[in-house]
């Protein structure tokens, strides 16, 4: 049966309106479904974008939690749906004090990403971490004074466990990439994440030093914490551009110093997070990240305001 459709004349001036709210569904639709990912990368200072994302399409995400450094590039690369965001905003706009860490990986959530790999330029803390070797760290310590760094609040109690802050599937997929790129890849390392945006005293450098730490960032542990809450399971590739300002016949950390090795290695980089794209499990279930809620949340969910509860649903829905 062939079903006919019959305007009248009085109707004609509204076909092309009806047209356009045709195509303009027909796009949101597109949209929708385009908006999903499977691996988030984050990259900071010297990462910009991500060289080979194909299929690209720009969106912007919004949350409760206000805006994202960035919209997200959202698209395809070595055959897996990624989302790319710039953590500083495009032109590196943004102080790391500012950053909305929040917006940032409830957004990755909202998308469906179980795993993030983040790209951070470092200060080295020991001479064996040379400006252009990539650290992985497994461990943080909190320097940082003024940041939000979690999702619970407004009502909701949650403790999720952070003994081990990284997730050790995206570790070794990150350590495969390097060997596979042929860079310097260092398994572990304890990330410092100070305040800033000033860069350390000599005082406080050495302090870490005596510390055990190995490099020094100002943003990568709030992005951990979050994730872990979020259940996503995360990882840093921690790319030296200095000594900080410890090591004695060195000059001191600057700018220019820090731009110049991230020009030097944003390439490699790429290659690392391109060769991890592709390595990355499509199985996370073995990492502890992605049931890490299931008994964080203390509160008596009837004792839960509803107004957090739909703020929350993307995150901890399954268990509210």
């Amino acid at each position: 049966m062939v079903w006919q459709c019959r305007i009248s004349s009085s109707n004609k001036a509204d076909v092309p309106l009806l047209l356009a709210k045709s195509a303009e569904n027909e796009i949101r639709k597109s949209r929708r479904r385009l908006l999903r990912a499977e691996i988030g990368i984050i990259g900071g200072s010297g990462l910009y974008n991500m060289p080979g994302l194909t299929d690209i399409h720009e969106e912007e995400i919004e949350t409760p939690f206000g805006e994202p450094s960035e919209v997200f590039a959202l698209g395809t690369l070595e055959g897996r749906k990624v989302a790319f965001l710039a953590r500083h905003g495009k032109g590196h706009r943004i102080l790391p004090s500012e950053l909305n860490f929040r917006a940032n990986i409830y957004a990755m959530k909202k998308l469906g990403v179980t795993s993030v790999l983040s790209v951070s330029a470092v200060g080295s803390l020991k001479a064996e971490h040379k400006p252009t070797d990539f650290v992985i760290p497994d461990q943080f310590i909190d320097r940082t004074f003024a940041r939000n760094a979690t999702f619970f609040g407004e009502g909701i109690v949650g403790h999720v466990g952070f003994g081990d802050p990284v997730c050790p599937i995206v570790v070794d997929t990150f350590v495969k990439a390097c060997e596979e790129v042929g860079v310097v890849g260092k398994r572990g390392g304890t990330y410092v994440c100070m305040e800033g945006p000033q860069f350390s005293t000599r005082a406080e450098s050495n302090l870490y030093r005596s510390w055990g730490a190995d490099v020094i960032g100002m943003t990568n542990l709030q992005e951990a914490k979050l994730a872990r809450e979020a259940e996503i399971s995360y990882a840093t590739l921690a790319m030296v551009t200095d000594y900080d300002c410890w090591y004695e016949g060195h000059d001191d950390v600057t700018v220019d110093q820090v731009i110049a090795v991230m020009h030097q290695n944003s390439g490699n980089a790429q290659k690392v997070v391109k060769a991890a794209v592709r390595l990355m499990p499509t199985d996370l279930s073995a990492s502890p990240a992605q049931s890490a809620a299931k008994f964080a949340i203390m509160t008596d969910r009837a004792a839960i305001p509803a107004e957090t509860k739909e703020k929350l649903a993307v995150l901890f829905g399954k268990y509210l």
